[in-house]
């Protein structure tokens, strides 16, 4: 799974293109304009702030162009901000002691025993029974299969994986030959529909944890799980979804599936290890609903339910899990991203953004809409430049300046990242997405078209009454 892998549009792409056989020559020369940027602007800031700017700069390069495995530069910002005291080393592998940290990794675990039960097979044969037997009814509910999924799957590539196999030989058997409306109405609903709710779920997608990570290391504040779900989830993720149904049978219209093709298996009962699962995997939903109550970060659930998984014999994974099915290279990421976030914070150039941007923008204690539109606007285009999990890298360590300049609380500063990295432009915004329609074929201007769509939609009537909803469930105070 690549968190960090995207689309190279503009110069970036014709600067691969140049270069396209020799990438040790590319990374020399990314770390060489790195190090003259950090270079230049040493002479006008202090050097722990321009070391941070330049590593940085040099990270979102280099996953936002997906020149090099993920998890190098990471190891790399590691390096040099220790061996050159940018921050000491408590700050700079804060990530590993973060519990957004641990969530993650519990969520692999999950993703593995729910494989290695077979539990994503049953999952699979329930959603073919599902959904619907008229082509509205087949969108709806695969859009809501996909949404359901984001409260069971800690990945959204993970759900993507899983989703995609099942509706493209659905489609087939239901009548829509490839290329077809109904073919790509089902599975744009299927990855849209797992991914874009995903956002508003504080597992389910790596924005999110990435806020929730770089929020309680950089100010020891506890996202909860159930105040992320009730501040997001009402319109950016069911009214949302609901937008998203209405748009793809307005987009992509069609005839009802032929549902005579459809091969219906009998369904074998529960294993053992499959009941076993579905019962850790509730009482995690259960934790994670009710963290409010017993303030028990969501990670520690998630770790606890990994150790339960791993136990050996439980049977609910591999004896080769850890060196086989784990994913470090994300590990790593998600380390690298809280930890170059409290370096951001630590060197003080957090502070100096917050009073450019300030200057620049003009915040005022008495327009709470202006001030929450313009941080909202400056995520948005901060997303369009170094992609959703680089919102909250950038964002999140000024976000307690905003909030005293600005007289909004925490809380809803923080949350406006969430109204800008859920919002997706272009499908290469979104490294899940764009592997969704590599991997299932699906002309990248349809996908396109549907994105471009829905961003707008979002912008002009969603994202206001988001902030509807935020006045009347008190998050502006």
């Amino acid at each position: 799974m690549s968190l960090s892998s995207s689309l190279k549009p503009g110069l970036t792409r014709w600067f691969t293109r140049k270069l396209s056989g020799h990438p040790g020559v590319q990374v020399l020369l990314l770390c060489g304009l790195t190090a003259l940027g950090g270079f230049f602007l040493a002479q006008f800031i202090p050097a722990p702030m321009a070391w941070a700017a330049g590593l940085t700069l040099f990270c979102l390069v280099c996953w936002g162009t997906g020149l090099v495995p993920e998890y190098w530069p990471v190891l790399v910002f590691f390096l040099i901000a220790i061996v050159f005291h940018v921050a000491t080393p408590a700050v700079v592998l804060s990530g590993f002691t973060s519990s957004v940290f641990w969530l993650f990794f519990g969520g692999m675990i999950l993703g593995a025993s729910i494989r290695y039960t077979g539990l994503d097979k049953r999952a699979a044969a329930l959603i073919s029974r599902v959904i619907g037997r008229s082509y509205a009814g087949m969108i709806a509910m695969t859009v809501v299969c996909g949404f359901l999924l984001a409260f069971i799957i800690p990945s959204a590539m993970g759900r993507v994986v899983l989703l995609l196999p099942i509706v493209t030989g659905l489609a087939e058997h239901l009548g829509y030959s490839r290329g077809r409306n109904g073919w790509l109405g089902f599975l744009l609903a299927a990855f849209f529909g797992t991914i874009l709710p995903g956002f508003t779920i504080l597992p389910a997608n790596a924005p999110n944890m990435v806020l929730a990570g770089t929020t309680e290391t950089l100010y020891h504040y506890h996202l909860s799980y159930w105040d992320y779900l009730r501040i997001n989830l009402p319109v950016l993720g069911i009214l949302k979804s609901a937008v998203l149904i209405a748009l793809i049978l307005w987009m992509f219209p069609d005839k009802a599936p032929v549902f005579s093709s459809l091969k219906q298996t009998p369904q074998q009962p529960l294993s053992s290890p499959e009941k076993k699962l579905i019962v850790i995997i509730s009482l995690c939903l259960l934790g994670w609903l009710s963290d409010s109550l017993h303030h028990v970060s969501p990670g520690w659930i998630a770790l606890a339910a990994a150790v339960i998984c791993l136990m050996p014999g439980t049977a609910l994974t591999s004896p080769r899990c850890l060196s086989e099915e784990v994913n470090y290279g994300s590990l790593f990421f998600i380390a690298g991203v809280l930890g170059l976030g409290a370096v951001i914070s630590a060197s003080g150039l957090g502070h100096a953004l917050v009073e450019k941007l300030s200057d620049l923008i003009g915040f005022s204690p008495d327009h709470d809409l202006y001030n929450l539109g313009a941080l909202t606007g400056v995520s948005t285009l901060i997303a369009f430049v170094a992609s959703p999990p680089g919102v909250p890298i950038v964002m999140t360590p000024v976000a307690e300046g905003f909030s005293g300049m600005t007289g909004l609380s925490l809380t809803a500063v923080l949350m406006t990242q969430v109204m800008a990295f859920s919002n997706i432009f272009l499908p290469y915004q979104s490294p899940p997405m764009l592997s969704a329609v590599q991997m299932a074929k699906i002309p990248l201007g349809a996908a396109s078209k549907l994105c471009f769509t829905l961003f707008a939609v979002t912008l002009f009537i969603l994202i206001p009454l988001n902030l509807v909803w935020w006045h009347v469930s008190g998050v502006i105070h």
